[in-house]
């Protein structure tokens, strides 16, 4: 072992600045011929692929010196006739090696490099460097390090046999995963066919019930028209025609061949609850037959066409007057308190006077229709629930509905009941009064109020009148207009037993009785701003309650 050293005179002694060899693969030859040697492996020494110890016995001794010899010959050293002398030699990489001594030099690209060696039956390995070019080598390669770190990449090149297990393994994976591919689109297609014909029969299962449903609708008087009497009452559901677009489809304005005008609800063919949503209208509006209910004409169902015809309303719906700064003035008080009793009347014969209980589930201003005398009509069935005479709540894992004017028992857990309904009636009540959305309330940088927790703020501040629209008040109406926000305050309480039925809120509207209860604290007042303040996306609705955010819903 060499040392180089140097006198330190502030230490009095020699500092050791270099040894040689620094390790066994130092050492050159260490390995022998084409023997790779690495200092952090056991044994250090070992042959490259493609070749085997040439003295066994020494190796075993730890001998290496006397290096590796080939497996296979080369492409041109063999001399039998075989079927492997045509195919030629390959280069094997071995990655981050020590460039052996003896290196041939030339200029060229890489696979110039691999060009060359394969022509020159003494080559026997090559390496490219983009500063120095080719460097090639004949003969033994000796003294081959392996580094952990930096290093050249050397070409080792070996005869064509010496490839073939690796060129089988891989066809081998490649056939593999082949198979396995086919093997995996076959079941997602037969999952699929399996799928698309179970989802098939339950269609035709849907349609056969809905066609002997309309057999049996004769009696309610029910019209079923033909798809070519309402393309022509539409002038072919022509875009001009169109009153407005809802989740599960559009709704045209149409004139029949008698002259009667007709509002027309086409159900989008790529809504997924389009047959569901028409076929509970059908059964659910066609047995109901009221003066604040939209009335139903008739139905046409031909191939994926699924249309409602309604009577036509003038007026079009509530929320187009009542938030609409240019037409709620044609809303004075009287006629705004005539559609809250209207709305409560209709819903009073769909908890109690109708032949079945019936839960709307989703009353909205849009929803409440106007005809020419401005009374309104509750229109849109599709997600109505039928009850039978001992049912009063039920739970769904599907919530639908609308983001403002759901229940949070709904809203939170599935569960709806006619206090479902009084939710949203309450909602509407104090929207009719203020003459504004539930949603369209701010407070500071951090929390917003909706109308509901506007109006609970107002009420407790003793300053309830600040919620009238300034454009409706009437000093001879204050008491009716404090009334109506009061009973509202009552609808929209947290907790669905601590709301009036509607025949009781009917009562108190009237000032039957006089006397109310002092509301709670209602539902969804105050809601925590989302720091990017993006307004909540279908299919997520966050509410909060005690400052907690909670994702809940898919609302349409």
């Amino acid at each position: 072992m060499i040392k180089k050293t140097y006198w330190d005179d502030s230490k009095e002694d020699w500092k050791v600045v270099g040894l040689a060899p620094k390790d066994e693969c130092d050492v050159y030859g260490t390995c022998g011929a084409f023997g790779s040697c690495d200092s952090l492996s056991s044994p250090i020494c070992s042959c490259i692929r493609g070749f085997e110890p040439k003295i066994i016995e020494e190796w075993n001794k730890r001998n290496w010196t006397s290096g590796c010899i080939r497996k296979a010959p080369l492409q041109c050293q063999r001399v039998s006739n075989s079927v492997e002398d045509e195919k030629a030699d390959w280069f094997l990489k071995l990655k981050m090696f020590k460039v052996p001594d003896f290196l041939e030099r030339s200029y060229g690209a890489k696979e110039s490099c691999r060009k060359q060696c394969l022509e020159n039956c003494a080559c026997v390995a090559y390496a490219h460097d983009a500063g120095i070019g080719c460097m090639s080598w004949s003969g033994n390669l000796i003294d081959l390090r392996k580094f952990s770190i930096r290093g050249s990449d050397i070409y080792i090149r070996l005869a064509y046999s010496e490839f073939n297990k690796e060129r089988y393994l891989k066809v081998i994976i490649r056939i593999t995963l082949i198979i396995g591919v086919i093997a995996i689109a076959s079941a997602a297609c037969y999952l699929w066919r399996w799928t698309a014909k179970k989802r098939a029969r339950k269609i035709k299962s849907r349609k056969t019930l809905l066609l002997d449903y309309l057999n049996n609708v004769k009696l309610n008087e029910l019209t079923v028209f033909s798809l070519k009497e309402v393309a022509t009452a539409t002038n072919n559901f022509h875009i001009s025609n169109m009153l407005g677009r809802g989740g599960f489809g559009s709704v045209y304005k149409g004139k029949l061949h008698d002259g009667q005008e007709i509002a027309v609800k086409r159900l989008s063919t790529s809504s997924r609850q389009g047959l569901e949503e028409f076929m509970n209208e059908v059964v659910v509006i066609s047995k109901l037959q009221h003066r604040n209910l939209v009335r139903l004409l008739g139905c046409c169902n031909e191939g994926e066409e699924k249309v409602l015809i309604y009577e036509y309303m003038p007026n079009k719906s509530l929320d187009a007057i009542v938030f609409d700064p240019l037409n709620q003035r044609l809303l004075d008080w009287k006629k705004r308190f005539n559609i809250i009793e209207g709305i409560g009347r209709g819903l009073l014969y769909l908890h109690r006077d109708s032949r079945m209980k019936i839960i709307h589930r989703d009353l909205k201003a849009s929803n409440i229709l106007l005809d020419e005398d401005l009374n309104p009509k509750i229109s849109d069935f599709g997600i109505a629930r039928i009850f039978d005479g001992i049912e009063n709540q039920a739970n769904t894992k599907r919530v639908i509905g609308t983001y403002g004017y759901m229940s949070p028992e709904y809203a939170m857990q599935g569960l709806f009941s006619e206090k479902s309904d009084v939710f949203s009636f309450g909602v509407l009540i104090l929207e009719i009064v203020s003459g504004r959305k539930n949603t369209s309330f701010y407070n500071d940088e951090q929390y917003y109020l909706s109308l509901v927790g506007f109006a609970w703020k107002l009420w407790n501040d003793g300053n309830s009148m600040a919620l009238i629209e300034p454009a409706i008040w009437d000093p001879c109406f204050r008491m009716e207009m404090l009334r109506c926000i009061h009973v509202g305050l009552l609808c929209v309480q947290e907790t669905a037993r601590d709301r009036p039925t509607i025949s009781t809120i009917i009562s108190m509207l009237n000032s039957d009785i006089v006397d109310l209860p002092f509301p709670k604290q209602p539902a969804f007042t105050e809601r925590q701003i989302a720091s990017n303040c993006e307004p909540a996306q279908q299919g997520e609705i966050r509410i909060s309650i005690c400052n907690v955010t909670l994702t809940t819903i898919y609302g349409r």
